[in-house]
């Protein structure tokens, strides 16, 4: 029972301090909470949480604040993650489908998750490594100069010029196409090494060296150099409260301004529908340890928002898992 008050007076510390910004006190818990116990005995149950390290005192105040440790067990307890309205939903549902391309998908999610939360919002491009090809094409620009585009199931949209060293005839174009094609249409990113690797030794000798430079290409574009991108939104939520970065938001903005950090913010969620939460001092990059990160996997990406640790953390679960999956379903199959 005493395990039972304790967490639910720590509970309501993570709330009033998330609410007010101000160091939460005994007096404060009792008529703001109906906690059933007396002052005296919360003020007991606040000494045992800031001795198991739970909470702290930030200065001589009587007021206490939640530590990591404690906004770590507060989310690892949450029993219900804060609904989004219908309205909420339905504007969500709305605002995505609007999209008209790939790229306004992201870009909607990334603005709308930024609004939802006030926070910074993150959201990566569908990773091409999940992808399958849907279609090839090669153009000629030039006798001597292929256009060669890479089109995924995943709406991404990859070209690269190719420079021959000798011209090339139509019909030859034609024949190079529909091998790339049909090697490659429907198959997986994962399987593109194998599909390729032989495609030049068992072509006409004539295209042999053409052919070999597009599978080089491929090659590098698929599998050698996948461009993983992400696009973010809200960085001048950070600067709502000067208290939560007490010292100074550089390392913060530094951090953000590295797109592996960018990825390896989102990079933790591996299935979809799960949404992963790192507090403070669990996230490996330096200048992010004065921040929380609430991420979800979409399905062939990550989503996720980064703010101070003081965060509601039941609304931005609730608005990440949303949005995940609004985008899943409109990129999936």
């Amino acid at each position: 029972m005493n395990d039972d008050r304790r967490l639910a007076v720590l509970r309501a510390i993570v709330e009033d301090y998330v609410a007010t910004q101000e160091p939460v006190g005994s007096r404060a818990l009792v008529e703001r909470h109906s906690l059933g116990v007396s002052p005296a005995t919360i003020r007991n149950d606040m000494a045992a949480l800031e001795e198991e390290g739970l909470i702290a005192q930030p200065h001589t105040s009587a007021g206490r604040v939640p530590t990591d440790k404690g906004y770590r067990l507060f989310v690892d307890r949450l029993s219900t993650v804060k609904p989004m309205s219908v309205a909420e939903r339905k504007a969500i549902e709305t605002f995505l489908e609007g999209a008209v391309d790939l790229d306004d998908v992201v870009r909607r999610s990334v603005r709308l998750l930024a609004q939802l939360t006030r926070q910074v919002a993150v959201v990566q491009y569908p990773t091409l490594s999940r992808a399958e090809v849907r279609h090839v094409e090669v153009v000629a620009m030039t006798s001597t100069r292929l256009l060669l585009v890479l089109i995924t199931d995943r709406g991404r949209v990859e070209q690269r010029v190719v420079e021959l060293s000798e011209p090339i005839a139509d019909d030859d174009v034609a024949d190079l196409r529909r091998i790339l094609g049909g090697a490659l249409h429907g198959c997986r990113l994962v399987d593109v090494p194998a599909a390729v690797s032989e495609l030049p030794d068992a072509c006409s000798p004539h295209l042999r060296r053409m052919l070999s430079a597009l599978v080089a290409v491929v090659l590098e574009v698929l599998v050698e150099r996948p461009e993983e991108r992400v696009i973010l939104a809200g960085t001048a939520n950070l600067t709502r409260s000067t208290l939560d970065f007490p010292h100074t938001l550089r390392p913060v903005l530094e951090a953000l301004e590295e797109q592996v950090v960018l990825l390896r913010l989102l990079g933790s969620s591996s299935e979809p529908d799960t949404v992963t939460v790192r507090i403070g001092a669990e996230n490996d990059v330096e200048g992010l340890q004065t921040t929380s990160v609430v991420s979800a996997d979409y399905g062939f990406g990550g989503v996720g928002v980064l703010g101070p640790t003081r965060m509601d953390y039941p609304a931005n679960i609730a608005a990440v898992r949303a949005v995940a999956r609004y985008v899943g379903d409109l990129l999936g199959p």
